[in-house]
């Protein structure tokens, strides 16, 4: 199926909530969440509470609460809070392997959250059962092969996340340029692009390669909300090119800022240790030690190759704003710079 123009906008029609005009790209995924701009905020371990959800959904996003990182009655609290603080679409997201899953999805039927992001795992295990609660369902995948998979599965919709994104990865080490569009071409649900996407110009990118709306997590990680500590942020700021590598591809692959506790695991990989062995040196509660706690040396620091792009440390309405401004000015320079196609 060729959907090179999925997300495409007709200039008179009213695309997404609140009257929304079709000057922007997305207006698949404006209309299935009821959002104004077709930006989600990923679902980040440490990073994505309430806060950063409310913010990006009153700004005009879909803001997501990571619930893999928390206990169920801290999903429970951070769900409560966040419908006192926006009024308008969120969702969760939740790894489908965490041990608590059954927990988390009652907590999420009962406190009446209607988008639910998963990732990690087989989507035809909790699809449809969260679909009979009229929940709206989207997959995570690396692949089209396990695009297909959710599609069949009956997700409303699924995230193509490339090789630069950050936290859990796919194994192909396939990118998002390459990703996207053959994701698009597989399946006939709405597709969301997300790995390596931070900026507006990215985004319109992404939107030719036919997805119909973007996820951005390190972008969001380097918010004045983003529950990580500030150290981490500094450090994600301060990041060049070539400072995050994919790393533990025997267990779930993973792109780490480079430092004391990436070192360890290169040299233990280097070696050839066992699955179990790179376990032992991961150990409990190191991603919280890195992104929550704020160790630079000794925590595990999950963040994308974007990383690279990112100078500051904004609130989350400024970095919606700042995103669709450069996103249409990019559109319309575009238009302008391929007038001869008309010809």
């Amino acid at each position: 199926m060729d959907q090179g123009n999925k997300g495409m906008f007709d200039q008179s029609t009213p695309l997404g909530a609140g009257g929304v005009h079709g000057d922007v790209l997305g207006g698949a995924i404006c209309s299935l969440f009821g959002i104004t701009y077709p930006i989600i905020q990923a679902g980040m371990v440490w990073a994505s509470g309430w806060r950063l959800a409310s913010a990006v959904s009153n700004a005009g996003g879909l803001g997501l609460i990571g619930g893999g990182s928390m206990y169920p009655q801290v999903l429970r609290e951070h769900i409560l809070k966040c419908k006192a603080a926006t009024n308008r679409p969120f969702g969760v997201n939740i790894p489908l392997l965490y041990p608590d899953l059954e927990q988390h999805i009652n907590i999420i039927i009962e406190e009446g959250v209607k988008i639910v992001f998963t990732s990690a795992g087989n989507p035809r295990t909790w699809t449809q059962h969260l679909q009979q609660h009229g929940i709206t369902v989207v997959h995570v995948v690396s692949s089209s092969k396990f695009a297909l998979k959710a599609q069949d599965a009956g997700c409303d919709a699924v995230v193509a996340e490339g090789f630069e994104a950050g936290g859990h990865n796919g194994r192909e080490e396939t990118t998002t340029m390459v990703l996207v569009p053959a994701v698009v071409d597989a399946v006939s649900i709405p597709v969301i692009a997300a790995g390596g996407i931070a900026t507006g110009r990215q985004m319109l990118a992404a939107m030719v390669l036919g997805a119909s709306g973007v996820q951005m997590g390190s972008r969001f990680v380097a918010s004045e909300e983003a529950s990580s500590h500030k150290n981490f942020k500094k450090a994600v700021i301060a990041a060049t090119e070539g400072d995050t590598v994919l790393s533990m591809k025997s267990l779930t692959p993973v792109r780490l800022l480079k430092n004391k506790f990436y070192e360890e695991v290169r040299a233990a990989e280097q070696l050839g240790v066992s699955a179990d062995e790179l376990r032992g040196i991961l150990g409990r509660g190191r991603a919280k030690k890195g992104m929550f706690e704020g160790d630079l040396e000794n925590g595990e620091l999950e963040i994308g190759q974007v990383s690279a792009l990112l100078d500051q440390v904004l609130p989350a309405q400024q970095i919606v704003k700042v995103i669709m401004e450069e996103f249409k000015q990019e559109l319309q320079k575009i238009s302008k710079s391929f007038n001869f196609i008309k010809q």
